[in-house]
């Protein structure tokens, strides 16, 4: 995709340059400034649909099956969190439980495989592994984990661990990062989520966690992962406390990121959801979030994959959002517990996502975690 250094706008015309040179700039593919990103973020939701639209076909030019009807992806997966255990209390999380709940929880190899075989009948071929900071499980448990799930499921990718968890795992065993995904990787691990990103604004991840590792440290857990081989997605948690700018941001850090290794497959953004948190924030609308994924697909232009959000949009948004800059559905996520403690309470099966990308004009893939497109079942 074609780059270009010199901004069409300037920092005082964000709020009027939204013009014609500014669309001309995007359906040529050229890279969009931050203040750019501000600008588009004026414009009419349709029209700005069609141009995250006119980006996305050019980021897949190749997504067509042979009867020239576009793909659309999606995978086969099940979220399997070890552990409710966090000592990080997140605002913004209904899902965490000390040590001393009643509800607390570590599961044990025979749960999860439990866990496994049910994703294993539905063909699934990838297990989201992420928990809790859980501050005494040592580095053997996470290991003996790793190498039970990949001698016993070969098939199924390990998918695990958000940046703020290996930061949490450096300190508790006293190991660099480095050598910690090391090990990780030795002992089965194939790819990293993009979780815990929320927005990496510091003045934000202060507000609402604290005590989770700030934006530098979790880029370098995705650095030092990408220089070690491993692919991950990336994402972006909005609509609490940051600002328009904190957003595009956070894109921008991405988007460097990405630079640097072109080690993210794939970018997704999903919307705070407030019911049973401690954090308070007016709900973001429907049109706000296919206004930012839209901006994200135009200003992401190294990135190839941007999934829809159905899990908090729910399935309606989520065929619109392939309007507007997605090429991915998601997963079937045959288990989601983080999100649906928060509030998001939307749950489809492979069927029904096939079904909706049909109704949405497109043609239905299975990927793989690298979205590789899969035979057909």
């Amino acid at each position: 995709m074609k780059k270009t250094g010199t901004p069409v706008c300037s920092p005082d015309m964000a709020a009027t340059c939204a013009g014609d040179e500014l669309v001309d700039k995007v359906l040529e593919g050229g890279r969009i400034s931050a203040v750019e990103a501000r600008a588009l973020h004026s414009l009419p939701l349709e029209e700005l649909g069609l141009l995250a639209g006119a980006r996305r076909r050019a980021a897949k030019a190749e997504a067509y099956d042979g009867r020239g009807n576009e793909i659309v992806t999606y995978i086969v997966d099940r979220n399997i969190n070890y552990t409710n255990v966090c000592n990080v209390y997140c605002k913004f999380c209904a899902f965490y439980r000390t040590e001393k709940d009643d509800d607390h929880y570590v599961l044990s190899l025979e749960e999860i495989d439990g866990k496994l075989d049910e994703l294993s009948a539905e063909g699934g071929v990838q297990v989201l592994l992420q928990g809790g900071h859980h501050p005494t499980l040592g580095i053997d448990f996470y290991l003996t984990m790793l190498a039970h799930i990949r001698e016993k499921y070969p098939q199924i990718n390990i998918h695990g661990f958000s940046p703020p968890e290996f930061h949490h795992f450096a300190g508790v065993f006293r190991m660099p990062v480095r050598e910690v995904i090391g090990k990780f990787i030795g002992a089965g691990l194939g790819s990293i989520p993009g979780g815990g990103g929320e927005i990496l604004v510091d003045r934000v991840r202060d507000q609402i966690a604290p005590l989770k590792c700030n934006s530098d440290a979790w880029l370098d857990v995705m650095r030092q992962a990408h220089s070690l081989g491993l692919r991950s997605s990336a994402t972006m948690m909005f609509g609490h406390v940051e600002s328009l700018e904190d957003r595009i941001e956070h894109l921008g850090r991405l988007r460097d990121l990405q630079d640097e290794t072109g080690g993210f497959t794939a970018f997704i953004c999903w919307t705070f959801q407030p019911e049973n948190t401690r954090l308070r924030a007016e709900t973001v609308t429907s049109a706000e979030y296919l206004r930012m994924q839209a901006i994200a697909r135009i200003f992401l232009d190294n990135f190839e994959n941007v999934q829809s959000s159905w899990v908090t949009q729910g399935p309606k948004i989520g065929q619109v959002a392939l309007e507007f800059g997605a090429n991915d559905f998601g997963s079937v996520m045959m288990e989601e517990n983080v999100v649906s403690s928060a509030g998001a309470a939307f749950h489809l099966r492979a069927a029904d996502i096939e079904r909706l990308i049909r109704e949405a004009g497109y043609e239905p893939r299975r990927r793989s975690t690298w979205y590789q497109l899969l035979e057909e079942q």
